[in-house]
């Protein structure tokens, strides 16, 4: 004997799979009718997939900050020993690691930046790269260790 469902009795089934699917959509809950929310990245590494890590501290600081990289420029090589975000806001960051690997993060994707490992972001587009960077830091610890290239 063949069972028919109906449509009327699948649609619970249909949007219970479809925030399964698309798990973005579902992180709106517990905010007020007409509140979006977007997850953009959740993740347990870093770009290169190093485990995430946080500070043990009880003096606790969070700086946002917008840095803009003009064409054919670059940071300079340096690590953080601050667990670092970023979103880029336009253009493409190209980010160089101290072995050789390198990743590039586009327009609306979000930078897990590596822990502790020399890196070097730079941009060699036609246009700024502009990022807003977030560092979960610890006061009277510097943001940014400047180092010099590899193997100089």
């Amino acid at each position: 004997m063949k069972t028919e469902m109906s449509i009327t009795k699948m649609m619970p089934v249909i949007w219970l799979l479809s925030l399964c699917l698309v798990p973005g959509l579902a992180a709106a809950d517990g905010y007020n009718e007409g509140v979006r929310a977007e997850v953009l990245l959740k993740a347990t590494t870093t770009s290169n997939g190093q485990r995430l890590q946080y500070l043990k501290t009880d003096k606790a600081e969070v700086t946002a900050m917008r840095v803009t990289i003009a064409p054919g420029r670059e940071t300079g090589w340096h690590l953080h020993v601050i667990p670092v975000y970023a979103y880029v806001i336009s253009g493409t960051l190209t980010v160089v690691m101290a072995d050789g690997k390198h990743y590039d993060f586009q327009e609306g994707q979000v930078v897990m930046e590596v822990f502790n490992y020399p890196h070097n972001g730079i941009n060699k587009g036609d246009k700024p790269v502009e990022l807003i960077v977030f560092y979960a830091e610890a006061e009277d610890i510097p943001l940014v260790r400047k180092l010099s290239p590899p193997g100089k």
